[in-house]
């Protein structure tokens, strides 16, 4: 069993605390914000980080929570970005109400706590929105969760509280192809160590697996009409863009990680049609079989680990235009209301111009003809090998315009990102976060996502001199 393997890597696992989950529900529509606990629960394993990374001071994330104990010291925290706060941005939010389950995960505490949970306000600052009180000494907590599946060991450098747990899970994959997801996820993982700073990083990870398998092979994709009960939940549609793919099932797919240590959730769909989706601290999505598996896996988990900001601003979303720009928390995106103290300032050359030049132009009007001719491939239903011939075009198109470009190798302010061609900037030309372009993070990206690695791991031990 797994326990057996965290003993023989060393002794840290079994000295720390249990990991407990509180559920809930949100009701949020206009002037609406409604909380409700649904359970405390201690789950089946071990905390799977170390003390050193009890609280968060990353400031990440829409949502996030803090645990104090009773004398009000903050004690655990962490940044989210949670699918509920995502759709109040949507205008389906302004029109009805909405419920959504949820769930903060932190270590068995050993006397009384309060969780406040915290969302920001319209100056970005974050405030409580709700304050739950747990008490470890209450009847009702739910202790029978037990060990139900064996945890799939992909890659395991050492004890979860020394490394930073990543996993993954299968959904959409029916009984007899455990086969297919096992393959898909060293697929998966060989692609995502090629990425820096993974790649250098790689023995500061371990990366497991869950598989359930699904009544159906395949995930719900309600615009074509095709609806699957699945184990995790998994839907294209969501919050009616066709290549946004979330799940709302949280219990489902919390009960299901519970059973292999993690900080960080990806769900493997199986599925070819183009789709992912990345949420902050929560977990990231994508589809194995399509051609730009590889692309979904790194950029959506820019998301999920680091809080990245999308980059592009030519593909159309959900959401509605904020009402008044202010400073975005995305460390890569900025409103530059103030062009000498950009957020960035520390990797920008003296001679690079804020804000910076690029041909963007040329960029958006030929990204506008490649969004006519994807929609219209899936208005036909086309075959997903159209898709993946439309992105190649368009990515020979945008390296060959963006690498040529002046202070392409520059860090500067480049307006559109964030969704919006004119209000915030991203800091190079180019980035995964930006385009499907197979170039790296950019310096501002990398720099984040280390300090993630950072902050969760024990560094790797250097080889004597």
């Amino acid at each position: 069993m797994i326990m057996i393997l965290f003993l023989m890597l060393g002794s840290t696992e079994v000295e720390s605390p249990r990991t407990w989950r509180l559920d809930y529900f949100v009701t949020y529509g206009p002037n609406t914000a409604i909380y409700a606990l649904d359970r405390v629960l201690e789950e089946p394993l071990s905390w799977p980080s170390a003390e050193k990374s009890y609280l968060d001071g990353l400031a990440y994330g829409s949502d996030g929570y803090i645990v104090k104990t009773e004398t009000g010291e903050p004690w655990f925290s962490r940044g989210c970005s949670r699918v509920s706060t995502e759709w109040t941005i949507t205008g389906d939010a302004r029109l009805k109400h909405r419920t959504f389950h949820e769930s903060i995960r932190f270590p068995e505490p050993s006397s009384k706590v309060t969780i406040d949970v915290l969302r920001r306000n319209e100056e970005n600052q974050f405030v409580t929105a709700h304050t739950f009180h747990v008490d470890p000494s209450d009847p009702l907590i739910d202790r029978s969760q037990s060990q139900t599946h064996e945890a799939i060991a992909f890659q395991v450098n050492g004890p979860p509280r020394e490394k930073v747990d990543l996993l993954l899970m299968a959904d959409g994959y029916s009984k007899n192809e455990e086969a297919k997801f096992r393959a898909d996820a060293k697929r998966i993982i060989k692609g995502f160590f090629s990425y820096e700073p993974f790649k250098s990083q790689q023995t500061r990870f371990n990366v497991w697996g869950i598989f359930e398998p699904s009544q159906h092979s395949g995930i719900s994709r309600p615009s074509t009409g095709i609806h699957h009960d699945t184990a995790l939940g998994c839907s294209y549609d969501a919050f009616g863009s066709e290549r946004y793919v979330l799940t709302f099932e949280n219990r489902a797919w919390r009960n299901l990680a519970a059973q292999a240590p993690y900080e960080f959730v990806v769900m493997l769909v199986n599925n070819e049609t183009y789709g992912g989706g990345g949420m902050f601290s929560v977990y990231a999505t994508l589809s194995v079989d399509n051609s730009e598996a590889d692309y979904l896996m790194i950029h959506e988990f820019g998301h999920h680990f680091a809080g990245l900001a999308d980059e592009y601003y030519t593909s159309p979303v959900s959401y509605e235009a904020p009402a008044v720009i202010i400073e975005p928390w995305e460390a890569n995106a900025t409103a530059l209301l103030d062009s000498k103290n950009v957020k960035w300032r520390d990797k920008v050359d003296t001679s690079t111009p804020i804000p910076t030049p690029w041909p963007k132009s040329e960029f958006e009007t030929h990204a506008r003809e490649i969004q006519g001719e994807r929609q219209a491939i899936r208005s036909a239903n086309g075959a997903e090998h159209l898709m993946s011939s439309l992105f190649q075009k368009q990515r020979l198109f945008e390296m060959d315009l963006l690498s040529n470009s002046p202070f392409s190798s520059k860090v500067g302010a480049f307006q559109g990102a964030n969704y919006d061609s004119q209000s915030f900037y991203r800091p190079q030309v180019d980035c995964i976060m930006f385009t499907r372009d197979p170039v790296p993070f950019c310096r501002v990206c990398a720099h984040t996502l280390q300090g993630v690695i950072d902050w969760l791991s024990t560094p790797a031990q250097q080889p004597p001199q």
